[in-house]
């Protein structure tokens, strides 16, 4: 009797096709087949933002598109991205990387590329941030990759590693959602903040030049960041929530971007809060909002960096890889995202000297994949 196919995952589905059983290294093909997939999807994105701005992208940030030069990026962009499709159509047998490449980059195209005509007058009130997104991938991405190429914790570890397309989901939807997150984190910070001012100290704050405030903004939301953290942890009801971060079994740029919405709302206000009920400067906290997206990025990075004499002050990969580490000596350990020093004086620091945590995820336990079933797994029973 014949067996049922096995269903495959989209990761499996994406491989198969795909997949040719060739090298992967430079020189192969697949390397100008994966970037010209990327710069075809991103364009394609940057076409759709001309055609729909009203709807697509960020009110703050459209009126400060200089749009020569983004269609410029668009055009320059299209035509990378064909090229780089030739060649691997060229270089692999297989030329699934080289057609999808070229097919995206053809519909950018057939929608007008850069040359756009953008409509004008229209307003919307709920909008999505696909701008945000396309930066969001070519500012990190350019940054990371390289780094995890050049100096990796684990050299095997490709880009497409189990879980890439779930945490590619979560970056893509902490991305396009800003408006969500807008209303649902930093309005009721901001109002709560106000509510709970307290004008002595507000004044106090406000008397240090910018620099020292953004130091003591990032020693206060650290402080608040470790007690959220740390109760994430401790309270079975949060840690339902808190555990998707921890279902991420291979550590690289993309990982930190797998946090539920639960879990992303409630730590961003409450870490958001004190900073404005003690009136800091918004440059200091704008320059502290930069920072925390950087090192949130860079802490779950497949990185290792040869910079030992920093690990006491500054939170580098290994510190948060511990956090994240499946062995037992990792339990609830190295809470803090800037300061390991905070885990010192609370007895949670964790850094073995010269060891990595051989493997993350949550023991005994997995979470399914996709980013719309790990919203709704904290809910099930039993979960």
């Amino acid at each position: 009797m014949k067996q049922p196919a096995p269903h495959l995952t989209a990761e499996q589905w994406l491989a198969r096709v795909f997949a040719d059983g060739r090298p992967r290294h430079v020189g192969t093909g697949w390397l100008s087949g994966v970037l010209g997939i990327v710069l075809g999807l991103l364009a394609l994105l940057a076409v759709l933002c001309l055609h729909f701005p009203e709807y697509l992208t960020l009110p703050e940030l459209r009126s400060h598109y200089p749009l020569e030069w983004v269609r410029l990026a668009i055009d320059i962009g299209l035509l990378a991205a064909m090229a780089l499709a030739a060649v691997s159509m060229v270089l692999r047998r297989k030329k699934a990387l080289g057609v999808a490449g070229l097919v995206l980059a053809g519909a950018a195209l057939g929608l007008g590329a850069g040359g756009v005509e953008i409509p004008r007058g229209q307003v919307s009130a709920v909008y999505l941030g696909l701008d945000w997104f396309v930066l969001g991938v070519l500012t990190t991405a350019a940054v990371f990759v390289p780094l995890e190429r050049a100096f990796p914790l684990r050299s095997g570890q490709g880009a497409f590693r189990r879980g890439w397309l779930t945490d590619t989901q979560y970056f893509f939807a902490s991305h396009v959602l800003a408006q969500v997150m807008s209303v649902a984190v930093l309005a009721p910070a901001v109002a709560m903040g106000e509510a709970l001012a307290v004008p002595s100290a507000q004044t106090a704050v406000q008397s240090l030049p910018v620099a020292v405030q953004f130091a003591l903004a990032v020693l206060v939301a650290d402080l608040a960041q470790y007690g959220i953290h740390r109760a994430f942890h401790a309270i079975p009801f949060l840690w339902r929530f808190h555990k998707v971060h921890h279902s991420v079994e291979v550590m690289d740029w993309l990982a930190g971007s797998r946090l539920h919405l639960v879990d992303v709302i409630v730590t961003r206000g409450l870490v958001l809060l004190p900073l404005v009920v003690l009136g800091f400067d918004q440059v200091a906290i704008y320059a502290y909002l930069a920072l925390v997206s950087f090192q949130a990025v860079f802490i779950h990075a497949n990185f290792a960096p040869r910079a030992r004499w920093l690990e006491r002050w500054v939170a580098m990969p290994r510190f948060h890889h511990w956090h994240h580490g499946a062995e037992a000596e990792a339990r609830d350990v190295n809470f803090a995202v800037h300061l390991p020093m905070i885990d010192l004086w609370f007895g949670t620091y964790h850094m073995p000297e010269g060891r990595w945590p051989a493997g993350y995820g949550i023991t005994g336990e997995r979470a399914p994949e996709g980013w719309a079933p790990q919203l709704v797994w904290p809910f099930r029973r039993g979960a």
